[in-house]
C-alpha cells in the first residue's frame, strides 16, 4: 500500500463520504474562525484575550489538519475516478 492508495477495506464510497464529512467540518470550522475573529474585535479582559487566543490557536490547528485530510481524500477520489473511467 502506498500513501496515495486507500488501505484495503476502505471502499470508494467510504472515501467519498469521508471527503463530504471533511467538507462539512470545514464549514463548521469556518464559523468558529469567524466567531473567534469577532471576539477579537470586542473589549475583552486579560483572561478573555487569553481564552480567545487559545480558541484561535486550536481552530487554526484543526483547520490545517482538516485541509491536509481533504487533500489526501481529494487525491483518493481522483484516483478512484480515473480507475472507474478505464
Amino acid at each position: 500500500m502506498t500513501e496515495s492508495n486507500p488501505p484495503r477495506g476502505i471502499s470508494g464510497e467510504h472515501i467519498r463520504q469521508m471527503r463530504h464529512l471533511s467538507h462539512e467540518l470545514s464549514n463548521a470550522l469556518e464559523i468558529i474562525l469567524q466567531t473567534s475573529y469577532l471576539l477579537g474585535t470586542s473589549n475583552l479582559d486579560e483572561d478573555g484575550r487569553r481564552w480567545r487566543a487559545m480558541l484561535d490557536d486550536g481552530v487554526q490547528q484543526a483547520t490545517r489538519i482538516n485541509r491536509d485530510l481533504r487533500s489526501v481524500l481529494r487525491e483518493q477520489v481522483s484516483e478512484l475516478d480515473n480507475e472507474e473511467s478505464l
